[in-house]
């Protein structure tokens, strides 16, 4: 049946639009896109800059560049081997002539005629006195007749191409963007100064400018934290709405006496916080944000403590196995000390002891039951449910995000929430990030913490960095080298990434970027040259099983030499792990970079950090820098702010393993990449939500918020 422009609309298929049939619809799908309002929300990954137009002889080599050309000569087509083709010819400018060569496209042979001017993008390669382009984009030029200077990068799944998407995405925006409604309160737009909802959609996938962009850019990005910020803000109206049963104990000194150490000030502060909390009838919401090692897993065991002590039950949850065994082999002695009774939860627990464990976990005999459970998404499946909820603690809480934290504590309705994270950032952006919860900061370091010396280095550097390796292997160490892709080519360098398209300029700079090392074929050399040392690697793409075998190896001391993605940011206690050496240092944030530092010192072993960077950005070396001078994390994420913005935060434009994992998945906004926008988001969502808490009066931007947040379907992305 024949689908007229009158009858399509925001849910229609993908494949009404003409040209996609099955086959393209199933590709789409891999993209996560079925109606054509995903389609036009399938913003562009980057943009190329056709507009720079440079002389041929003002070409970098092999640089994308756009060069203005007239055909000097006609088209040239003849067979090569296996009924393949070339065509050749020559175009000109006023700096010299390049040979351009197309294969398997004789049809291009017309395309060109003789005295022609064109524009042509692509990569330019000089031999000798020779220039030549291979397959470069084109278009006719008219002089006078100005030509699009950006042009959209789009994501695509295999079999796809960027013409193919740009078409679609150009045919479904002309029949929609008349039906869209805008859900912004009008208001709302014109006090905070965005754009319409249609020019933004226009100007994010076919710019006219950079000013274009960056306005259309802004509305979107707003869209996105206003929405994500009603959530919240809804979400916490209904926590304080709700009672629960308050836990109190009169002394922490049963605990606290069997340490083999003093808790910090900071960590006294935090707990007496979480203490306030907890004895209230109102659910504790709280969050406790501190640096790698600054004891935030001690204040959550009181915490337990407090709440297995009141009657109750206690729950942890981590992001990985591993994790989850390193915490209860910590927190299980000192638990069966006190007589609490705990037990380890994970996807390799056997069927008969998660059989076990649920039915004692619900258990009416207060002698059997369950006190602490801790594990991972296991606490997440169905069946695992608790008898008298007291706490839930989640760990590393940026790995899970709000749909799971809001899973865990819907399994356990009517208990206190704690939720830790080990990474160390200003409290006026902690309050706009966390806006479901209080926050206690942990910004002081337990006495005795070594110090990881770091250094900068640059590829000169490699064979003393190697026989550095070497050494510290022999004597018994074991090393992290961390790359920031997992294979070669990943990612086109050439590429306005749109993360790179600043709020607050109009034109961006690019950052020199040096070409990507890559973890796969890096520890295949490094396989090669050290072959008599055992090293793997791993990365994001595995499996769950083979990462955390590979990790309870390396762990174990079998693996010396461990090559990765920033997949070890949050990862096991390998206190043997001596050295972190990170490739291409200048992709990362200073909080990431932090981060990553943070895996190693955690035993006797004098540590090391050596950061390798080839890049002559002056940025650039100025965040290195600052990883060598400063060591305090806190410090470190100010300065994050001040040299570039709090977009590194929870991972870096190469790897997203970090950012928004397991959470809400924005389509355009990072949750940290610019605290004016947020702000200004959070700041109008509790406005409106005073006004209108349920958002009665605006249907269609309650739809939305229910749609992002998800809470009742209970799908955890």
């Amino acid at each position: 049946m024949e689908t007229t422009n009158n009858s399509i609309s925001n849910d229609t298929p993908v494949s009404a639009l003409f040209g996609v049939g099955k086959a393209a619809a199933t590709k789409y799908a891999k993209l996560g896109i079925y109606t054509l309002s995903d389609l036009i929300m399938h913003y562009p990954r980057a943009y190329e800059n056709r507009g720079q137009i440079k002389l041929l002889a003002e070409a970098e080599w092999g640089v994308k560049t756009a060069l203005i050309l007239t055909v000097g000569t006609e088209p040239q087509c003849r067979a090569i081997k296996r009924g393949k083709s070339i065509l050749k010819m020559r175009a000109f400018d006023e700096s010299g002539s390049v040979e351009i060569t197309y294969f398997n496209q004789e049809y291009l042979k017309d395309k060109f005629p003789l005295g022609a001017t064109f524009r042509f993008y692509g990569k330019v390669e000089r031999i000798g006195s020779l220039y030549k382009m291979t397959s470069p984009l084109y278009e006719q030029y008219t002089e006078n007749i100005a030509l699009p200077s950006l042009y959209p990068v789009y994501r695509l799944s295999e079999g796809m191409t960027q013409k193919q998407v740009a078409y679609h995405i150009s045919t479904a925006l002309k029949i929609l963007i008349n039906k869209i409604e805008d859900p912004l309160p009008e208001n709302i737009r014109i006090d905070y100064k965005l754009c319409t909802l249609n020019f933004a959609l226009i100007n994010i996938h076919s710019p006219e400018d950079y000013k274009s962009l960056d306005i259309a850019k802004r509305r979107l990005i707003f869209d996105e934290f206003f929405v994500f910020a009603l959530g919240l803000s809804q979400n916490r109206e209904k926590m304080h709405s709700v009672k629960v049963s308050p836990c109190k104990v009169d002394s922490l000194n049963e605990v606290t006496s069997t340490l083999k150490y003093k808790l910090t000030d900071a960590q006294n502060r935090a707990v007496g916080e979480i203490r306030t909390d907890m004895a209230k009838e109102t659910p504790m919401n709280r969050i406790l944000v501190g640096d790698v090692g600054c004891g935030k897993t001690i204040c959550a065991a009181l915490a337990m403590y407090i709440a297995v002590k009141s009657g109750h039950q206690a729950a942890l949850m981590a992001p990985t196995e591993i994790l989850a065994r390193q915490h209860f082999n910590d927190l299980e002695p000192l638990f069966s000390s006190l007589g609490m009774k705990s037990v380890l939860l994970i996807g390799a627990t056997t069927a008969k002891e998660k059989k076990r464990i649920k039915s004692l976990l619900i258990s009416e005999n207060v002698d059997e039951r369950i006190d602490v459970v801790i594990g991972t998404h296991a606490l997440l499946s169905d069946g695992v449910d608790f008898l008298s909820p007291g706490l839930v603690v989640t760990d590393e809480q940026h790995r899970f995000g709000v749909l799971q934290r809001a899973t865990l504590a819907k399994k356990s309705a009517f208990s206190h929430t704690l939720v830790m994270s080990a990474t160390p950032i200003p409290r006026s952006l902690a309050l706009t990030i966390y806006g479901d919860l209080d926050i206690s900061i942990i910004d002081e370091m337990p006495k005795g913490r070594q110090r990881v010396d770091t250094f900068v280095v640059d590829e000169s550097y490699r064979d003393r960095l190697n026989g550095f390796i070497r050494r510290l292997v022999n004597e018994g160490g074991q090393i992290y080298i961390v790359c920031p892709a997992v294979e070669e080519k990943e990612f086109e360098d050439d590429e306005l990434e749109l993360s790179e398209v600043s709020l607050s300029e109009v034109e961006p700079e690019k950052e020199d970027k040096p070409p990507l090392k890559a973890a796969v074929e890096y520890a295949a050399k490094l396989q090669a040259e050290m072959a008599d040392f055992t090293v793997e690697f791993v990365h994001g793409k595995l499996k769950s099983r083979e990462k955390e075998d590979i990790m309870q190896r390396f762990a174990s001391g079998e693996i010396q030499i461990l090559v990765s993605t920033t997949v070890i940011e949050v990862g096991v206690n390998v206190p043997n792990a001596c050295l972190m050496i990170v490739e291409n240092a200048e992709r990362f944030g200073l909080s990431q970079l932090h981060q990553l530092r943070g895996r190693v010192g955690r035993g006797s072993r004098k540590s090391y950090c050596v950061l390798v960077s080839d890049s002559n950005s002056t940025k650039a070396k100025q965040r290195l820098n600052t990883m060598h001078t400063t060591y305090d994390g806190f410090e470190i994420s100010r300065q994050d702010l001040a040299l570039r913005g709090p977009g590194d935060f929870f991972g870096n434009g190469v790897d997203q393993t970090i950012r928004q994992s397991g959470g809400l998945k924005f389509r355009i906004a990072d949750i940290c990449n610019d605290v004016q926008l947020l702000s200004m988001a959070f700041a109008a969502a509790k406005n409106l939500i005073s006004q209108d808490k349920e958002l009665k009066d605006y249907p269609l931007l309650s739809q939305i918020v229910k749609a992002m947040f998800s809470y009742d379907s209970g799908t955890v992305s």
